[in-house]
């Protein structure tokens, strides 16, 4: 199934400025990915737009207020380093690279100094650390530790989006109805919960109504196709 500019706008209004620019990227990926029914995309639409922004946010700047800091700590699980680091909120306010250490650093494959903030959350679905990156880019033949901001990129946000989708599981979750579970798996939590269900419900809506049109079509398209042969 294919996405419209249309179909897109529909569901991520914000997405006006670029929709245009995303759109093959995002058909190329979900076609390559197997993201390929109206619940599946629904979900993944919902999923990639809260995470960037209407695809307006492909990096992560992590020049958050005290306030976001501990908002994002206490809606993260229980023993989560984002909850560890309520306590030093007002320290790391506003200073991208303090944070990205404090979150990031010694884990997920980042073992540099710097390397929290250097491979911080990229593209749709917001990629994190050097260890995400390097099996991202040898799934999508890339050298993504060497080149991070490839994930900026149209083509590289979304196929990494799409490549994290289906390398998780995300497809079979989809189809499951369990869209909680894919919050917890993209975000570590469930930051953002109701409005990626609204996304979701809104997404699902459109498609269902695409189809429906498409489906409607169908039936005349063929009778004067038969005709033609009378």
């Amino acid at each position: 199934m294919l996405l419209n500019e249309q179909q897109l706008l529909q569901i991520l209004p914000d997405a006006r400025p670029v929709a245009g620019i995303f759109l093959p990227a995002l058909n190329q990926a979900m076609q390559r990915y197997r993201v390929d029914s109206c619940v599946r995309l629904a979900a993944f639409l919902a999923q990639v737009g809260y995470e960037s922004g209407s695809f307006r946010r492909l990096a992560e700047n992590l020049s958050y207020s005290a306030q976001r800091i501990r908002q994002l700590g206490e809606a993260s699980a229980p023993g989560s380093r984002w909850r560890s680091l309520v306590p030093m909120a007002d320290q790391l306010a506003h200073n991208p690279q303090a944070l990205a250490e404090a979150a990031y650093g010694g884990r997920l494959g980042n073992d540099v100094a710097g390397d929290g903030y250097r491979y911080r959350g990229r593209g749709l679905i917001q990629l994190t650390g050097k260890g995400r990156y390097r099996l991202a880019g040898q799934g999508l033949g890339q050298d993504l530790v060497a080149a991070p901001q490839w994930l900026e990129t149209p083509e590289g946000a979304a196929l990494s989006a799409a490549w994290f989708w289906a390398d998780n599981g995300l497809n079979e979750l989809a189809d499951a109805g369990r869209f909680s579970q894919i919050t917890r798996r993209i975000n570590g939590g469930l930051n953002g919960a109701q409005e990626r269900l609204l996304l979701r419900d809104r997404a699902a809506t459109v498609l269902a109504q695409a189809t429906l049109a498409q489906a409607a079509v169908l039936p005349i398209a063929s009778h004067t196709t038969m005709e033609s042969y009378a």
